[in-house]
């Protein structure tokens, strides 16, 4: 009985070990076949480690490819503290190359950690400092490419393409706003050691870095480079206190051009104020419009059908009185009587008072909101202003009066230029925006398209229709005759808004402005430009914006490639305007016709005879009075 138990515990072991076998046999199997990659990679994980290889950030391109951010390759100095033979040594040596102690270096050299990139004193070194490490040959001493953020055009876009830190990562402006897209991933070279840090004999892993994806933006570089050029003048002319420009296609929300002072260097962005980087003031500052708000009353008018702009007239004796309040036009003894569009042209406050009263403050403040006035336009770069309107229930007879010129409500400038955009291209309010493509860092192949957002419809195509034909008189007939180009049908309005602070309005402290159309007739272009208190001159927008809106007219002209136009008003010219004067045809006339037909331009010969073989310029061509016109003589 008892060798029978002895037998049956001896058979339960001897399964036990058998199962245990098998079990084993098994697992072996299973961490052979089926678990050796993840064992392997953990394996592989405690013996490897990374120099990390920085990926370049993806380039920033204007609209034609022309690069406005791009990357500086440069080296950081990188530690295996571990593989560091002589501590002391291998810190007094990178110590006297970089510039600092030996106790800062040593914070780096002895700290305890598999891999010590040096940081700040060993990043973006120069080439003539990096050879000086290099060539120490220093066991566990890594030069590691990393890539700097470059902007070849310094303070050109600065505030739109924003900055980045010492890392690489977007601070501002659409290197911020666009980080995710611009940042690519990090590559590395692998290399393999012990517990110790010592290098194994395995051959070393490179793992190639991914670089972000490029932004082609909407803005055309000649475009850009006029309203910088033109911003640095005023500033240099008229000292204000700041100065900004937008431009516009008002046919998509695509922003052309846009820019502001104070700017800065975002190569050097150290160097400036928090108040100077953050504050883009195209889409950030908000004030009163004054007088270019008066396209959006007058559209409202228009819409409405409450007036004939070109038969119903008002008469202004200079001024009028709201509520107690007396609001006066700009010239003294007013303008008379005028028609509506005369009105516009000579930006008479009674005469669109008279248009606010008509519209109502309901039927007004719907149309401020249906242009968006009062709430973001959601362009694609941060820090973007509301702008402040009355409520409703808030708005007197006095509120109405001077809304309806621009008094009163603060908006801001990429607000204006939209609602503006609006009113001339047939009543559709788009969605401003900068980006336009996602591109393939390698190719360039487009990725992603932002396509123009239609928000909603404001005004009717026959409404906008008259609306062009009314700011065309106004630079024609009117206030901006300074922005007048003979050839090229450009629209337009000024503007002069005095300042408040603390509840007053200042004194001598305006500022001015001038919103253009170009062509007036088939727009592809808005321009908006302003200037806060500009120093040394006549306080009319006339005679500091307008003229600085045409210089700027021209260039979008050629940059657009635009045409010159058929219709074109004539100038209500004045004593010290250029008069232009179509060219009249004299080939084949003698010499003394000619001469009289040309009485109004400075004549040169060339070659002898009686006959005008050739003119130049040529026929219909429109020049300024007193030219000179070559004609070739000859017989025939």
């Amino acid at each position: 009985m008892f060798t029978k138990k002895i037998d049956a515990k001896i058979k339960v072991i001897f399964l036990i070990i058998v199962l245990l076998f098998v079990f084993i046999i098994l697992r072996v199997v299973y961490i052979q076949t089926i678990d050796y990659k993840k064992l392997s990679y953990l394996a592989s994980d405690l013996w490897s480690r990374n120099l990390p290889i920085e990926a370049n950030r993806g380039k920033i391109l204007d609209r034609n490819g022309v690069v406005l951010a791009d990357n500086l390759t440069t080296t950081s100095l990188v530690l295996i503290p571990n593989q560091i033979k002589d501590k002391d040594d291998t810190s007094q040596k990178l110590a006297d190359i970089l510039g600092v102690t030996k106790k800062e270096m040593d914070t780096h050299v002895k700290k305890e950690t598999s891999i010590e990139r040096v940081h700040p004193e060993g990043r973006r070194l120069s080439y003539e400092i990096a050879d000086q490490i290099s060539s120490l040959n220093l066991p566990g001493v890594y030069l590691v490419k990393e890539a700097k953020r470059y902007y070849p055009y310094g303070n050109f876009l600065s505030h739109v393409l924003g900055y980045v830190g010492i890392d690489n990562q977007g601070l501002s402006g659409l290197e911020l706003q666009y980080d995710e897209y611009l940042t690519g991933e990090a590559g590395a070279i692998k290399y393999f050691s012990d517990a110790k840090g010592n290098q194994l004999n395995l051959s070393d892993i490179y793992v190639a870095p991914t670089d972000g994806m490029n932004l082609q933006l909407t803005i055309d570089y000649k475009i850009q480079m006029s309203l910088e050029r033109e911003l640095e003048n005023a500033v240099k002319a008229f000292n204000p206190d700041m100065a900004l420009a937008i431009v516009m296609d008002p046919n998509t929300g695509e922003i052309l051009g846009m820019s502001s002072r104070p700017s800065y260097d975002p190569n050097n962005y150290k160097d400036y104020s928090m108040d100077t980087l953050s504050r883009n003031l195209p889409i950030w500052a908000s004030y009163e419009p004054g007088s270019t708000f008066k396209i959006v009353t007058f559209s409202a008018a228009l819409e409405e059908n409450l007036m004939d702009m070109e038969n119903d007239h008002f008469y202004d004796s200079g001024s009028v009185i709201v509520s107690g309040a007396r609001i006066g036009c700009w010239k003294a003894g007013g303008h008379g009587d005028q028609t509506y569009l005369q009105v516009l042209q000579n930006s008479c406050n009674p005469g669109f008072v008279k248009l606010g009263q008509m519209l109502g403050k309901e039927k007004l403040f719907s149309y401020l909101d249906l242009f968006g006035f009062g709430e973001k336009t959601g362009v694609d770069l941060n820090g973007e202003g509301k702008g402040i309107i009355f409520n409703l229930d808030r708005v007197g007879e006095l509120e109405l009066s001077t809304t309806a010129f621009g008094q009163g409500v603060s908006v801001t400038p990429i607000q204006q230029v939209t609602a503006v955009s609006a009113v001339v291209n047939g009543g559709n309010l788009y969605q401003p925006y900068i980006v336009k493509n996602f591109l393939e860092p390698e190719t360039n192949t487009v990725i992603k398209t932002n396509e123009p957002k239609l928000i909603r419809k404001t005004i009717s195509e026959e409404t906008s229709k008259k609306m062009r034909y009314a700011l065309e008189t106004v630079v024609a007939l009117g206030g901006g005759k300074a922005a007048y180009i003979d050839g090229y049908r450009v629209g337009g309005k000024t503007g002069t808004a005095q300042k408040v602070e603390n509840g007053r309005y200042l004194v001598n402290n305006y500022i001015m402005s001038f919103m253009s159309v170009v062509p007036a007739n088939d727009p592809k272009a808005v321009l908006y430009i302003a200037l806060d208190n500009p120093k040394n001159t006549a306080l009319l927008s006339s005679y500091t914006t307008t003229p600085i809106a045409r210089r700027i007219l021209l260039d979008i002209i050629d940059a657009l490639g635009i045409e010159k136009q058929e219709g074109q008003l004539i100038k209500d010219y004045t004593w010290e305007d250029k008069v232009y004067y179509p060219v009249p045809n004299v080939v084949g006339m003698d010499v003394k016709d000619a001469k009289k037909q040309l009485d109004k331009f400075e004549i040169e010969y060339t070659g002898s005879g009686t006959k005008v073989l050739y003119q130049s310029p040529s026929e219909g061509e429109r020049v300024p009075e007193g030219t000179t016109v070559v004609l070739l003589l000859g017989d025939e």
